[in-house]
């Protein structure tokens, strides 16, 4: 039995761990570093423990002072979010090591699904499509590289095989370009990821980003939570989601949703975790498996009355999954605005102190966030603020009480996303569910441009 959590994450994420344990009679200790100790979720945790000074690397990264906080508070499990050490299967290794129980799947599926090139060799595998690509590892040989590239057809993507947030990502248009963008995304990855190991894959034009969510138990069992669309993004970085996936079939929603599952259990996978594709309009391409759970499982639990968080806990527990496929509906429709401390045009960095703060409400709303009125924000860390969620009877009704809920939300003293939401929400392709993967960014290049 899970009796006490440390929570080694901060934001939102940390808070909305906490609810979930308060909920299951789970007592929590709120890790933080030195400047984050007024933090909401450090007020309200069981206890808390200062794990070193702001930067990441010294405090939220820090692997021996995350496990020596759970050894002094006589903590049994340890939850990690999402970011920070959340994929980190070296970090997992060692929490089970020292007797304690990660709230994840096992080091193995991360160090499986962490390294792209063997995430996809895995799923194809077990039947799922994915991009056409370089089906391994780039060597060192130029000439060799060039002929994979034209073999797959250009435009191409050079990828970094750890990486993800569209670090070490180039798109190379033709063999000029390829030369030049090998470097840098060696260069970038490695310092990013420590680890400069890349591969090429098929540019697609424009497709859309959809994701399915997963949950399984230790003992076989698994379901799917339907699907999202993510395509709403700036350089590979989600801005809005929603559930379900707009205009997909019902036969091949279903089809991939069973896809997902078999993968589970293939992988003996445990846990919550998100199976990530581009979708062209008729054909799905796995793309990435993120092991853990994701910034916009809000949405899900929306239209499934799932709280994904709660059974994470429970399945790392040891428990049984209860939740039958056959028994799972979707409700509706959600969708989820991040709101960033950055600039709604150029998404610049805004630090600062909210000097006022009122979070929306009404029938189908949801706000998660840790902030508050003089709250400050620093430079050291994401600038995820602020959750916004609605959910409506049908697509059109929760885009409506999100234009809502926009207009009431406050946040005075910092540059915020909230403008950048709201002219997406009024764009008539978006309100038709017409977008891909590239929409923002014509969006912004329009405004920079006029």
């Amino acid at each position: 039995m899970i009796e006490k959590v440390v929570i080694a994450n901060r934001g939102e994420i940390a808070l909305r761990i906490l609810r979930a344990c308060r909920d299951l009679g789970i007592s929590t200790v709120a890790l933080h570093s030195d400047i984050d100790g007024e933090a909401k979720y450090v007020k309200l945790a069981d206890e808390s423990v200062c794990i070193g000074p702001a930067p990441a690397t010294q405090s939220y990264l820090n692997i021996p002072a995350v496990i020596a906080a759970a050894e002094v508070t006589n903590a049994n499990a340890i939850h990690p979010g999402y970011g920070f050490l959340a994929e980190n299967s070296d970090f997992a290794e060692r929490v089970e090591q020292s007797g304690f129980t990660f709230i994840g799947p096992s080091p193995e599926a991360i160090r499986t699904m962490g390294n792209k090139i063997e995430a996809i060799r895995t799923m194809e595998r077990v039947g799922l499509q994915c991009v056409p690509g370089s089906g391994g590892p780039l060597g060192d040989d130029i000439e060799q590289i060039k002929a994979q590239a034209q073999r797959i057809g250009y435009p191409v993507l050079i990828k970094a095989a750890a990486g993800g947030g569209g670090k070490g990502l180039r798109l190379v248009e033709n063999e000029s370009q390829l030369q030049s963008a090998l470097t840098m995304s060696v260069n970038e990855s490695a310092m990013g990821f420590g680890d400069s190991t890349l591969y090429l894959e098929k540019f697609l034009h424009n497709p859309r980003h959809i994701e399915i969510q997963v949950l399984a138990d230790q003992y076989g069992n698994a379901v799917h939570l339907g699907d999202r669309d993510c395509s709403i993004q700036r350089r590979r970085q989600k801005l809005i989601e929603e559930a379900p996936a707009f205009d997909v079939s019902k036969k091949l929603r279903e089809r991939l949703g069973q896809q997902c599952v078999t993968a589970c259990k293939e992988l003996s996978y445990t846990g919550a975790g998100t199976f990530e594709f581009l979708f062209d309009g008729s054909q799905f391409y796995f793309i990435e498996m993120n092991t853990r759970v994701q910034v916009e499982h809000t949405v899900t639990e929306m239209v499934t009355g799932i709280d994904i968080v709660k059974e994470q806990i429970r399945i790392a527990g040891g428990a049984t999954l209860s939740l039958k496929q056959d028994k799972i509906r979707i409700d509706g429709h959600a969708i989820e605005c991040r709101i960033n401390a950055e600039h709604p045009e150029t998404l610049m960095p805004s630090p600062g102190r909210i000097v006022r703060y009122h979070p929306p409400g009404g029938p189908g709303v949801r706000v998660d966030s840790h902030i508050y009125s003089n709250y400050e924000i620093t430079p050291h860390y994401d600038s995820l603020i602020a959750k916004v969620v609605t959910h409506g009877q049908d697509r059109t009704e929760a885009i409506s009480r999100m234009r809502g809920a926009l207009e009431e939300l406050v946040v005075d003293g910092v540059e915020t996303t909230i403008a950048l939401h709201q002219n997406v929400l009024t764009k008539k392709k978006f309100q038709r569910g017409a977008t891909d993967i590239n929409f923002l960014e014509r969006i912004i290049a329009k405004q920079t441009s006029s």
